[in-house]
């Protein structure tokens, strides 16, 4: 048996074997107290590992809000900043429209001609009491009446439209509360994403000027490989890290899987919703998105520390039975990581010990063994 120093000396550790057997290192008591071996019982726990693909930050498309010009117009002013945060009728931009004028002036000649019909359906209705018209007179003045009264109310649904409160237009009694501009209020508390108009642009109706969203939540969208399908599922729960930011670390839920697979990557887009309350995720980031998924297989695992590499080999290093001082070094065969555990497929059972603290003091001695120092 070939002697080995050991951290007193040559007298306190030996070792044999030959490069193809299994490597067997003897030390002294002191020996193994100044080395702090420790060791672990070998345990089983459930097949679990991560997936993770890379993943872009995108706002929560369904709390987009759209913000369009009620009216056609020239753009006066612009109070919104982009990303700007605002709340809800804060406004955003005036729009001095022509078009809104006119539908005031408009509503102003029917109310007109409105009260003209009524003070001419009411003479009508003393005359016919008199005797002095026909029923079929006031049938005709009550039909012109009810005419009219219908046109001023699509007048006045027209303001409203075109953006005029109720307020407002209770207001227009006359030409001189004609008001030719619109205020552009925000629908909704959020923050503005996006801005298309600046003052002096003529917009047209129905034309999209701020979208503003609700980045309490965002979503976080990757690629996932086919592979991954079967362990990814709506509802699984996700980890999300910041490159940028190695210690921010958010959670998540997958809310949606794209059931169609792009031909060139064989990807699918996975979105997962995020809460995004201190706002460390921003539009168009680069972040990791990581999947915790398992087999429900129970394995064998073992601690990091416990596993040490001899060239392309894996060993661990299991104490003799009955003897404290002897361990013998075990070829392994490893499977996945497994959070702060590898999964060991060949070379050890549940239930045997493992040196854990100290393993790479003992594959220092097995090395020397092999090497005939």
């Amino acid at each position: 048996m070939p002697g080995m120093a050991g951290p007193g000396g040559g007298k306190d550790a030996a070792a044999r074997g030959t490069t193809d057997e299994a490597v067997e290192v003897t030390l002294t008591p002191e020996a193994v107290e100044r080395a702090r071996i420790k060791t672990v019982v070998v345990r089983s726990g459930p097949a679990m590992s991560m997936v993770t693909v890379p993943a872009t930050v995108t706002s929560n498309a369904y709390r987009d809000t759209k913000v369009n010009s009620l009216v056609g117009g020239i753009v006066r002013v612009v109070s919104a900043e982009l990303g700007s945060a605002v709340t809800r009728g804060q406004p955003l931009a005036v729009i001095f429209s022509a078009e809104l004028a006119e539908a005031q002036m408009k509503y102003l000649s029917m109310q007109a001609m409105l009260q003209a019909d009524h003070q001419k359906l009411e003479r009508t209705e003393k005359l016919v009491t008199l005797g002095a018209a026909s029923r079929q007179e006031l049938e005709e003045v009550a039909a012109t009446h009810t005419g009219h009264e219908t046109e001023v109310s699509a007048a006045r649904q027209r303001l409203l439209l075109l953006g005029l409160s109720p307020a407002d237009i209770s207001r227009l009694t006359d030409a001189s509360h004609v008001v030719a501009e619109v205020t552009v209020p925000a629908p909704t508390d959020g923050v503005v994403i996006a801005r298309t108009v600046n003052p002096g642009q003529v917009v047209g109706a129905a034309q999209e000027l701020f979208t503003v969203t609700d980045l309490s939540t965002v979503w976080v969208i990757g690629d996932l490989y086919e592979k991954d399908f079967a362990n990814v599922v709506v509802g699984s729960g996700a980890v999300i890290t910041i490159p940028a930011a190695a210690s921010t670390v958010l959670h998540g839920r997958v809310a949606y899987i794209d059931p169609r697979v792009d031909p060139a990557t064989r990807t699918a887009k996975v979105r997962v919703e995020v809460p995004n309350r201190s706002m460390e995720l921003r539009l168009g980031m680069y972040v990791n998105l990581a999947f915790q998924t398992g087999s429900g297989e129970r394995v064998t695992l073992v601690p990091h520390d416990a596993v040490q590499s001899i060239g392309d080999r894996s060993v661990v290093y299991v104490p003799v039975e009955g003897d404290d001082t002897r361990f013998t070094e075990r070829p392994v065969k490893l499977g996945p990581v497994l959070g702060d555990s590898i999964e060991v497929l060949t070379g050890l059972q549940p239930g045997e010990r493992v040196v854990t603290a100290g393993s790479f003091f003992l594959r220092a001695e097995a090395g020397r063994s092999r090497s005939g120092g």
